[in-house]
């Protein structure tokens, strides 16, 4: 995640198109819903009234079906849209109060876009479209190429930069068109439905390498797409939009737990829970716990009395030491053995924020329920099998 530094402010912002604007305002004011504002005024209502703070360093993901807006309130960030009515602020300077100049350094500087259509230059190389900005600027070649080259590496198309356009797959050139993005070291990323021309594969490699990136720069990115799936596994913060309207924003956790109404419910409702819900979700308290001064006979009996074949052990400050099972403590019991002594180490441990995805990969190579352990290895909870299965039913 990144920090709680707000970059873009949007403000009551609407963008209506067509005659009877005055008309068609009023009746949204009033309640009605955009489809009968065109039928009686033909007037489309492509946004009401969006208020939204997009915060710095992290993944927004703005989300809704095919009319909902999402794409054009992004447009209006770098004002290839103007807004019919309110604000949106870029580090709190009002976007529609930028002179030409101001707005072409905007562009090219600050907010760059990503286009589905990749929009690549066939006539020019991988090279000649990653560094097309840097030469826009009067960079010289030189330095242009070294800078383009590190952020080809990055995106993994090193080896690829004489390359022709026309040779590089569809997930290739996306690469590229990140690339030409990520170079002209501007600080929000517009990416509008980048993926979707891709296959599933191609799609979720690029959906990794883009978190990657974007973890190791710490750019803001404002990613819209129509895939549920899609919007939790990127956002730090996902916005759900309808009819031009913002129906709920928070963390895909939020959304998956408390959807402000029945759309959104129905809208996230085919989407993988296994990653959005953290582990802090389905943690339970364990019914016993063993600490390492305790006998092997107390041990024995708290197993028993929980119906228990194996316990965690700690120490007195709850730091997990290890596991101990009930075979292991019977065979040792009429030799007098410590429980340090039949310790077994390999406990798998997950921290609260892990997402049940991971926590399923790591369950899968151990019998035992996993723990929940803090930054200092305290013993929160534990996971069992049956709450990870019943979290994702």
């Amino acid at each position: 995640m990144g920090s709680n530094e707000t970059i873009i402010r949007v403000e009551h912002v609407s963008k209506l198109y067509g005659p009877n604007r005055a008309e068609a305002a009023r009746m949204m004011e009033q309640g009605a819903g955009k489809d009968e504002v065109y039928s009686k005024t033909g007037c489309t209502v492509a946004l009401w009234d969006i208020n939204l703070e997009i915060p710095k360093g992290n993944v927004f993901v703005i989300i809704g079906l095919s009319g909902s807006g999402k794409s054009t309130i992004v447009r209006c960030f770098n004002r290839l849209t103007v807004p019919t009515g309110g604000k949106v602020l870029f580090e709190g300077q009002d976007v529609n109060q930028l002179n030409q100049k101001e707005l072409l350094e905007l562009r090219r500087e600050r907010v760059s876009m990503v286009f589905q259509s990749f929009g690549l230059m066939s006539h020019r190389d991988v090279m000649g479209n990653v560094a097309y900005g840097l030469e826009v600027k009067g960079i010289e070649r030189e330095q242009r190429e070294k800078e383009a080259r590190k952020v080809i590496s990055m995106v993994g198309l090193e080896g690829w930069e004489n390359k022709s356009c026309d040779e590089l797959s569809g997930g290739m050139r996306q690469r590229v068109g990140i690339a030409r993005a990520l170079v002209s070291g501007a600080e929000v990323l517009l990416m509008d439905e980048p993926f979707s021309a891709l296959d599933p594969l191609v799609r979720r490699d690029m959906q990794f390498e883009l978190l990657r990136i974007q973890r190791k720069m710490k750019k803001t990115i404002i990613f819209i797409t129509h895939d549920m799936d899609e919007a939790f596994k990127m956002g730090d913060i996902v916005c759900i939009m309808r009819d031009g309207r913002i129906v709920q924003t928070g963390t895909p956790e939020q959304l998956s737990l408390h959807p402000a109404d029945d759309y959104v419910r129905d809208f996230i409702e085919g989407a993988n829970k296994a990653m959005v819900l953290s582990v802090r979700n389905i943690m339970i308290t364990p019914s016993c716990i063993v600490r390492m001064g305790d006998t092997v006979d107390y041990a024995i009996r708290e197993m028993h009395r929980n119906e228990l074949s194996s316990v965690f052990v700690v120490d007195q400050d709850l730091h997990l030491s290890g596991m101990l099972t009930i075979q292991d403590a019977i065979g040792a019991r009429s030799r007098g053995t410590v429980i340090s002594d039949l310790l077994r180490h390999d406990v798998a441990s997950v921290s609260a924020d892990t997402l049940v995805s991971d926590a399923i990969t790591v369950s899968k190579d151990t019998p035992y329920p996993l723990a929940v352990t803090d930054e200092e290895n305290r013993l929160l909870g534990i996971v069992t099998k049956a709450g990870i299965l019943s979290s994702i039913n």
